[in-house]
């Protein structure tokens, strides 16, 4: 209700009390006076009676007006202000009111605001406990990522850098000749460092994996890849991309598949490694060619020998010494490789085993893919699909030598549908890229095969041979009339299928995400874990019981009893026990009492 209209309310209520007063009082002094008595004079006495009551009503009437308007009126009002200047500040609390009603409102008041005070502190302090404990946490963390020897690196679905650690910006921001660039940092696109193309086709495989899980809690399998590229300042990594699965702020529903919204990339720079590769093959080359010209001298000396054992001694001579300085030139020229090769000769290839059926699908949803609406999807069917197979071979790089083969037989020769296989011949794996009803000469194909790869929107420095020989494969153009088709054929050398595949990760579902780390375990020593392994005949403890009102302490059921006991030696003292009864603020259900007898 508000000031003033209290204020009116108050004094209309004295004024009528005041009126009945004096009504009051004058209808007692007429009622006093005979009827026979003098007129006017009896009248202006009895009005000059009235004069002290009308005094006296008035003065009470004002004193009335002035405690209700201080004790009702005033002292909420001054109540209402010191409670809102006790909002932004604390300590502050209510004064004392003569009132006994505004002064039991003010100590429950002060109350309320020395219970909130108590409870910001202790949120307050749960919260620096928090923040430090995470801070340590993160601190931790941070001392970890910057100590791995493998680059990290967290983005999202649009290739914006969430994390990474400092091998990964050793890595990443050096330029082959030692040189600093700003090519990696947070918020900034992954895709300045590596080829987007390469980046979707690893997507696209991890998504494919996933879809290939099935449906329900299949459909949680986390898959993962790996690719081998290069980056913007020169040099060849090996990458291993792992999905970021998350629900985008809401639990997904019994059996749904989490959403991939970003991806982690594990990599090892292998530029000097696959610079050993091309010394290593460079080694091997020159020992075949070095070593056939002497191997065959000492085969034919040795066959003079041999088929001549009557020969003179002198010739006989020549021969051996024929022999011996090839033999020595030979073993000259492999002690030379061994002690400048060795290590390269034993370091691994940066090639990758992948199953050819999964290459092969890769492939057919490569050539398929729009090419911003110059020309309508190419038709890809496959055909002859031989399972089992598995190749060595850089699958992205293999991807776009087929995709660049297709789409430039569907702009120069309106090829509508093309056609893919994969079987097996003898030890090797036979590729085929068909194609029905147009031909094409020898000196075209071959030319296609040599020419510089423009995939669309970029241009590349190596040819489809090129890569095909990287895979250590064969790639030729081939005619058959009799059905009128002809193709790419590429024979690539079959891979033993892996026998130590990881398990399939299962993504935990809402509320069950299990905890990976503790760094509270720090601090575990074996001195405060040596009681551990003991058992408890050994030690002497404490045995607690409660009885409470019910099983829920979320809902409000509460302790209603404690009892404790020690217990020394496999002995229960029986004189050193403790049994307490707790008065409950919520009532005992009659669950509750058939359990434990307490009934109050």
């Amino acid at each position: 209700m508000q000031p003033m209209r209290t204020r009116l309310l108050a004094g209309l209520a004295v004024f009528l009390f005041m009126l009945a007063v004096v009504a009051s009082v004058a209808a007692l002094l007429l009622a006093g006076e005979p009827d026979g008595g003098a007129g006017g004079g009896a009248l202006s006495d009895r009005l000059v009676k009235l004069i002290p009551v009308l005094l006296i009503a008035s003065g009470t009437a004002c004193w009335v007006l002035v405690r209700i308007d201080a004790l009702y009126v005033q002292a909420p009002l001054r109540m209402a202000e010191q409670l809102a200047a006790t909002l932004p500040h604390t300590g502050l609390r209510v004064g004392r009111y003569e009132a006994p009603e505004l002064e039991q409102l003010a100590q429950t008041a002060n109350q309320l605001l020395a219970q909130r005070e108590a409870d910001h502190d202790d949120v307050a302090e749960r919260v620096r406990a928090t923040q430090a404990s995470l801070e340590e946490a993160r601190s931790r963390l941070s001392a970890l990522m910057a100590d791995l020897s493998q680059s990290v690196v967290v983005c999202n679905l649009d290739g914006r850098v969430l994390l990474y650690n400092q091998r990964a910006k050793q890595e990443l921001a050096t330029g082959p000749n030692g040189e600093k660039t700003e090519s990696l940092g947070l918020g900034r696109s992954i895709y300045g460092v590596f080829d987007r193309a390469v980046i979707g086709y690893a997507i696209a495989r991890v998504q494919q994996a996933r879809a290939e899980a099935g449906s329900g809690q299949a459909r949680r399998v986390v898959g993962s890849t790996h690719f081998v590229t290069g980056t913007a300042t020169g040099r060849l990594l090996r990458a291993h991309m792992s999905p970021v699965l998350g629900d985008r702020g809401r639990h997904p529903a019994e059996g749904e598949a989490l959403q991939m919204t970003g991806f982690v990339l594990v990599h090892d720079d292998v530029t000097t490694t696959n610079e050993r590769h091309t010394r290593r093959d460079a080694v091997i080359q020159s020992l075949i060619e070095g070593c056939r010209g002497p191997l065959g001298s000492v085969r034919a000396a040795a066959e003079m020998v041999c088929d001549f054992p009557d020969m003179l001694s002198e010739q006989k001579d020549r021969f051996m010494r024929a022999i011996r300085d090839e033999a020595t030139a030979l073993s000259s020229q492999f002690e030379h490789a061994a002690r400048a090769f060795s290590n390269d000769l034993r370091e691994r290839s940066v090639l990758e085993e992948i199953s050819g059926a999964e290459i092969l699908l890769a492939t057919a949803g490569g050539i398929q893919e729009q090419r911003g609406g110059e020309r309508p999807p190419l038709a890809v069917k496959t055909e002859h699909l031989e399972k089992g197979l598995w190749l060595r071979v850089d699958s992205f790089a293999l991807l776009q030598a087929l995709r660049y083969l297709a789409l430039r037989l569907q702009d120069e020769y309106q090829i509508r549908e093309v056609r893919l296989s994969l079987t097996r011949s003898g030890h090797l794996a036979q590729l085929d890229l068909s194609w029905p009803g147009t031909f094409m000469n020898n000196e075209t194909a071959m030319s296609w095969l040599q020419d510089p790869m423009n995939v669309p929107g970029k241009a590349a420095s190596l040819s489809v041979s090129d890569v095909i020989e990287r895979c250590n494969g064969d790639i030729w153009f081939q005619r058959e009339r009799v059905s009128h088709r002809a193709f790419f054929r590429t024979v690539l050398p079959m891979a033993v299928a892996p026998g130590n595949l990881p398990m399939p990760m299962i993504a935990a579902t809402a509320g069950e995400r299990p905890e990976f780390y503790d760094f509270d375990l720090f601090g575990w020593s074996a001195s405060s874990h040596e009681l551990d392994d003991r058992p408890l005949s050994e030690l002497a403890y404490t045995v607690f019981d409660t009885e409470t009102t019910g099983l829920h302490p979320s809902q409000g059921d509460e302790i209603i009893q404690i009892g404790a006991t020690r217990i020394v030696n496999r002995r229960l003292l029986r004189y050193e026990c403790f049994d307490q009864l707790v008065k409950p603020q919520v009532r005992l259900s009659p669950g509750s009492i058939e359990v434990h007898g307490l009934t109050r």
